[in-house]
C-alpha cells in the first residue's frame, strides 16, 4: 500500500502562498469522516498520483490516525500542469466501495492480425469490491478474439473474489468487425452537348440578304 505524509493546513496561509512554497492544498472526507483541510508536499503528491491514480488505496499519515483513502480528484494548472488541489475520499473500514476500474488490454487479437478491426466499446467497468482487493486495473485478453463477430462482455472479465459487477453483464466491452475497403468513386462521364445552328426561339442568320438586293436591282 502506498503511504503519503500530510499535514494539517494552517487556515491563515492562503492557497497561493502554499503553492509558491511547493505545497499543495488538499482535503480529505468520507461517509463518516468530516471534511478536513490538509497540505502535501507537491513532489510527493505527484509521485503517489502517478502510481496510484484513482483506483489504488493511499494511506494518509500525519493528521490523527492513519486513514485509507482514494484520490478522488486532482486539479491541474492548465498551462504548467502542476497540481493545484487534490481531494481524498476516506474509506469506511469493513465496507465495500463502488468504483469504476480501468481496463487493461492484453495481447493481440488474431482477427486483428488477419486485417479486421478491434472495436473497444468500454474502457472501464464499475464494480463493488472490498478495499483490500481493489484492483488498479482489470486485464482483458484480446487473444480470444479470432473471428469477425467475436466479442467480450463485462461478465467475461475476471474480478477479485469479493467483487460484484455493477456494469450490465451483457454490455460488450470489445468486439471484432470486418474490414471492408470503400469502393473508389467513379467520376461521372462528361456530358457532350451538341447545339444546332438554329435553336428554338432564335432567328436564322440572314445569309440570303445579298442575293435579294441583286434581284431587286435587276427588276429596276
Amino acid at each position: 500500500m502506498l503511504t503519503l505524509a500530510v499535514k494539517a493546513r494552517d487556515p491563515k496561509t492562503s492557497a497561493d502562498a502554499l503553492r509558491e512554497s511547493g505545497i499543495v492544498p488538499a482535503v480529505f472526507y468520507g461517509a463518516k469522516e468530516p471534511s478536513t483541510s490538509i497540505a502535501i508536499d507537491s513532489r510527493l503528491l505527484e509521485k503517489v498520483w502517478k502510481e496510484a491514480g484513482e483506483t489504488t488505496i493511499v494511506a494518509l499519515e500525519g493528521v490523527g490516525e492513519k486513514k485509507d483513502a482514494l484520490i478522488h480528484d486532482v486539479q491541474r494548472h492548465p498551462l504548467t500542469g502542476n497540481i493545484l488541489h487534490a481531494d481524498f475520499y476516506v474509506l469506511e473500514k469493513g465496507k465495500k466501495i463502488e468504483i469504476a476500474v480501468p481496463l487493461e488490454w492484453i495481447g493481440q487479437a488474431p482477427a486483428e492480425k488477419a486485417g479486421h478491426i478491434v472495436v473497444k466499446a468500454l474502457h472501464e467497468i464499475e464494480i463493488e469490491v472490498a478495499p483490500a482487493e481493489l484492483p488498479h486495473n482489470l486485464p482483458v485478453d484480446l487473444s480470444k478474439l479470432e473471428n469477425v463477430g467475436d466479442h467480450i462482455t463485462a461478465s467475461d472479465i475476471p474480478l477479485p473474489p469479493s467483487a460484484a459487477l455493477i456494469t450490465g453483464p451483457e454490455e460488450i466491452v470489445v468486439s471484432i468487425t470486418a474490414f471492408e475497403e470503400e469502393p473508389e468513386e467513379i467520376a461521372p462521364a462528361a456530358e457532350t452537348v451538341i447545339t444546332t445552328a438554329k435553336e428554338e426561339g432564335e432567328e436564322a442568320p440572314a445569309e440570303d440578304a445579298p442575293e435579294k438586293k441583286e434581284s431587286d436591282a435587276a427588276e429596276k
